[in-house]
């Protein structure tokens, strides 16, 4: 079903306003997510939308438009502004919205964690924008901020990662992309078999030597250790905000 239906049939039930005429959907959500609403505007829109003030409740951005549900199998409700979703969410929690967005193939798409009431939407509006600018251009995918909390923090302050980026993975830059390309894609594997040089070598089909020494190499040219905690942070920080840069097209001076 569109975004708009469920709003759509709230307009059509008519939501009070204190001089008794209506207002969209839209106009009782606008201030709840812009995070500027009085307690009476949570007030009328809880009762312009049929919702309760306190509940357990979920932002969603997406990216584009797509065909999206209006209630979930578990007893949640949706409603929608334009590309963002309030949805009170049922038994299943945020897993309930998130599979019934991927299902819907509603991606990119950010989630919000959850917040106890309609006041505290423009929090989880902004945390789910967050979430949000971890997504790949052109994906599909729906992402919680919680599962991606590393990432927001480097999406979401461009000129900072531009600068961790060439601070870090600077010498990597210069170096001919296909070998770059081959350092930064055996640390990749390297981190999603938990730092076991065999398991990556099996990954990459090549002897567990070979991996060790393109690790020390990055090492050598990044000037940081993988086996100190603090430089580890810095170097998956700045892996990060190398897919970024390549996907966003950001600057590395």
């Amino acid at each position: 079903m569109r975004r708009d239906a469920w709003a759509g049939g709230q307009q059509r039930a008519g939501a009070e306003t204190s001089a008794g005429e209506q207002q969209p959907a839209g106009a009782l959500l606008g201030p709840l997510l812009a995070g500027s609403a009085q307690p009476h505007q949570v007030r009328r829109a809880a009762q312009g939308l049929g919702l309760p003030e306190r509940g357990r409740y979920a932002v969603v951005v997406l990216g584009t438009a797509a065909m999206v549900p209006d209630r979930d199998g578990d007893g949640a409700r949706w409603c929608w502004c334009g590309e963002v979703g309030v949805v009170l969410l049922g038994r299943e929690g945020l897993d309930g919205p998130v599979g019934s967005l991927g299902e819907a193939g509603a991606g990119p798409g950010g989630v919000s964690p959850v917040v106890g009431g309609l006041a505290e939407l423009g929090l989880a509006r902004r945390l789910a924008g967050a979430a949000l600018l971890t997504c790949g251009p052109g994906t599909r995918e729906i992402v919680t901020l919680d599962e991606r909390l590393p990432t927001a923090l480097v999406a979401s302050r461009p000129e900072l990662s531009a600068r961790l980026l060439a601070e870090v993975f600077g010498p990597l830059l210069v170096l001919d992309p296909a070998e770059r390309a081959l350092l930064v894609g055996t640390l990749e594997v390297w981190l999603e078999c938990g730092g076991s040089v065999g398991r990556a070598a099996v990954r990459l089909r090549c002897h567990r030597n070979t991996v060790f020494n393109r690790l020390r190499r990055l090492e050598r040219l990044t000037s940081r250790s993988l086996s100190h905690p603090h430089e580890l942070v810095e170097t998956v920080l700045a892996l990060d905000a190398l897919r970024l840069s390549a996907a966003r097209g950001w600057g590395a001076g």
